[in-house]
């Protein structure tokens, strides 16, 4: 059954993301990009709604009010990343328009990159580290000072459930530099949507906002390491039995 669900939530995809890249690119020839971009979220809000009546994946948010609201309030979300899920689901919760930073051999993927090519967001070559972060500084600054935020997942790529990667300090590096707040973000979207399987399982994920962390005189390392303190303490307490620890 799961398999059935699995490749139905796909057709699902496919058939819905059609229509809505062509709403994306007409809407992206307005002076204003920011539209494109919710007519985008606005898909992945047809996505969710098919992973929950589709696939059965129940989706909890808790520390939304973590979030600052203030007109000018630059943020940097750094997330954990354990599958494909996230990309989707972070969108639609998010009160402001989101500027993802990821590799632009993502472009290539027909609709989906096609879309993606037209919102305001970060595109990078991994093969040059240094003009990589450059571009993350420079473009960032500039979506921060247009009321966008930045998210970036600092490990890099996605990560086992119950594992941890290596924290890149590329989004303090860019909060630093941008006086922007840092927004750690923990979910367990790895117990129901696995990394690279394509079988997806019914169940229920949680997606953990964290208290904004000012980067005011902050060395960007420290203030990775107090973010990564945050997400992994809190992906232990969201998903206990993936860490070998028992529920309290």
């Amino acid at each position: 059954m799961a398999l059935i669900r699995s490749v139905l939530h796909l057709l699902w995809m496919a058939v819905t993301v059609i229509p809505w890249t062509l709403g994306v690119l007409l809407v992206s020839l307005l002076p204003r990009r920011t539209g494109a971009w919710w007519v985008a979220v606005n898909w992945f809000r047809v996505v969710m709604w098919g992973t929950r009546w589709i696939l059965g994946i129940r989706m909890q948010v808790h520390g939304l009010s973590n979030l600052p609201t203030a007109e000018y309030s630059p943020v940097v979300l750094l997330s954990k990343h354990q599958s494909a899920l996230e990309t989707l689901w972070i969108p639609t919760v998010m009160p402001r328009p989101l500027a993802f930073v990821f590799k632009r051999e993502l472009l290539k993927i027909p609709f989906f990159g096609w879309s993606m090519a037209r919102l305001d967001m970060i595109h990078i070559d991994r093969e040059s580290r240094s003009a990589a972060m450059k571009l993350v500084i420079d473009q960032g600054r500039r979506l921060l000072s247009q009321g966008n935020w930045v998210i970036m997942f600092p490990e890099g790529t996605r990560i086992a459930r119950g594992q941890a990667g290596t924290y890149q300090t590329a989004g303090t590096r860019l909060a630093v530099e941008a006086g922007a707040d840092v927004v750690p973000i923990a979910l367990t979207t790895g117990r129901c949507w696995p990394r690279d399987g394509f079988v997806k399982t019914p169940g229920v994920v949680h997606m953990s906002v964290g208290p904004a962390i000012s980067s005011k005189g902050r060395d960007p390392r420290d203030l990775m390491r107090q973010a990564q303190r945050w997400i992994e303490d809190e992906m232990r307490r969201l998903d206990p039995e993936a860490y070998g620890l028992e529920h309290s």
